[in-house]
């Protein structure tokens, strides 16, 4: 998820292997070559992206997770639905491996439930998937977390670090001899945010800054994971981060530094520690336990770095009262006020189509962090419009598909994209009422449409192969 904003004036902040493995993430960078008429390298990673709680449903056959107690409470989704069926993917998921390989991708980034895998049979479920994206020619690529905690732990709590290592060297034995390319974590500025500080998501606590703990024990989770994947023989392991530019609201000095703070906040909060060993300035001093010690398990080199990617933040000065902003609650305590872009088409979330922003993320990255930024993937770029003949999605993927080739050709190293997401989901607070899929999917009947994106994004992936 990603909160909107406002002016350019910015600062961004069994044993077979996939017949499709480009080898990305190595390290390497990428040759002189691209593909006829593309302007992407050759070997570039064109994937879709979804996410275990949003699909799987099967909610019976696993243990429950913090979205599970979230969403039984009244009021928290909007449209009182949970995701006890989502998709049925559990049950369907050949059927959605073919969808895959009629889409001509070259990956599939899927998350791996912990709940699931603390559960009978749960890791048997991810063998047989892994053995069927294989199958199709299609690269496996699992997030080990994508924010459905096991209900009994809690990110405040330091030792759920060590479990997920612990989680994460199980899931890496088990799948490692077909499974290459690795994600630590998925957003964890947004599960922090929005979970832990604004209490809009799972588990729905409302602490405000007091939540900068789970934000340091989730990067500690990372960089544990990363060694134990390491310890696992992985060598092309990433993160996914969101990322957008903020843009003060104006050029008054209060407007400008409200931006600044929010940058380091949703931005350099989780990408100084992880790129550089180093938290922001004023910001290391608020976190728990030894940090300097920890900032060296942080900061473990990475292969790639994931950049998921929806709009811009335009932000201005605190308000003196509560505010509402994109469905959030935001209350007066925070030194930053959200502000609407004007002049800009927008989703049905209402999120402002920006495609040159993604240009900016990528090219921001790549000068914020020069030689020690690994290369790039954006991870997650997709949104939410309703029907089949969805002409608007293909309008904001086609736009942001031109935008990242603008990032290449300013030198920023990108590796692949992946649109969010394959097909329609459970999408967290909002329930069932964004669609966000290249597949349509009918929740009372389970029947799969593809829409008219997807049709146009195998087309436009066979166009980039040259």
């Amino acid at each position: 998820m990603a909160t909107d904003a406002g002016d350019p004036a910015s600062r961004s902040g069994p044993g077979t292997r996939s017949s499709k493995d480009p080898g990305l993430g190595t390290g390497r960078r990428p040759g002189p070559r691209s593909g006829p008429r593309s302007g992407f390298p050759d070997g570039f990673l064109w994937g879709v992206s979804t996410s275990a709680h949003q699909i799987e449903g099967a909610a019976e056959e696993r243990e429950p997770s913090v979205w599970d107690v979230f969403t039984a409470r009244p009021g928290r989704v909007k449209d009182g639905s949970t995701a006890a069926v989502a998709c049925d993917h559990c049950h369907r998921y050949r059927e959605d491996v073919a969808l895959l390989a009629g889409l001509g991708v070259d990956a599939y980034r899927f998350s791996v439930s912990w709940p699931r895998v603390n559960s009978p049979g749960g890791l048997g479920f991810y063998d047989r998937l892994v053995d069927e994206l294989c199958a199709a020619g299609v690269r496996p690529v699992p997030t080990l977390f994508h924010w459905d905690l096991p209900a009994d732990l809690d990110w405040l709590d330091r030792d759920t670090a060590g479990r997920f290592a612990e989680h994460v060297s199980v899931v890496a034995d088990r799948l490692g001899d077909r499974v290459t390319k690795w994600i630590t974590l998925n957003e964890p500025a947004e599960h922090t945010l929005l979970g832990h500080a604004l209490g809009a998501h799972a588990p729905g606590r409302r602490l405000l800054f007091d939540a900068l703990p789970a934000a340091h024990h989730q990067l500690l989770a990372h960089g544990l994971a990363v060694r134990a994947l390491r310890a696992a023989g992985a060598r092309d392991i990433g993160i996914a981060n969101s990322h957008s530019p903020t843009w003060p609201a104006s050029g008054d000095p209060a407007d400008v530094a409200a931006a600044e703070f929010y940058d380091l906040l949703l931005n350099r909060l989780f990408s100084d520690p992880v790129v550089l060993g180093v938290y922001p300035e004023g910001l290391g001093e608020l976190m728990p336990g030894d940090v300097a010690a920890d900032l060296e398990v942080i900061s473990e080199p990475l292969d790639w770095y994931g950049v998921n990617y929806y709009a811009p933040a335009r932000v201005g000065a605190p308000q003196e009262k509560e505010t509402e902003f994109g469905g959030l609650t935001l209350p007066p305590e925070l030194p930053f006020s959200l502000r609407e872009i004007e002049g800009r088409p927008v989703t049905d979330f209402g999120w402002p189509v920006v495609p040159e922003a993604l240009t900016e993320t990528l090219t921001g990255l790549s000068a914020r962090y020069g030689d020690r930024l690994p290369p790039l993937v954006v991870t997650e770029n997709g949104c939410s419009y309703e029907g089949l003949d969805d002409q608007d999605r293909i309008a904001y993927l086609d736009a942001h598909i031109d935008a990242l080739r603008a990032a290449l050709e300013a030198g920023a190293d990108v590796r692949g994209y992946f649109v969010w997401s394959l097909m329609d989901n459970f999408e967290w607070a909002e329930g069932y009422a964004r669609r966000f899929g290249l597949v349509h999917v009918d929740f009372t009947t389970q029947k799969r449409t593809p829409k008219a994106s997807y049709h146009w994004f195998r087309e436009r992936v066979a166009a980039a192969r040259g």
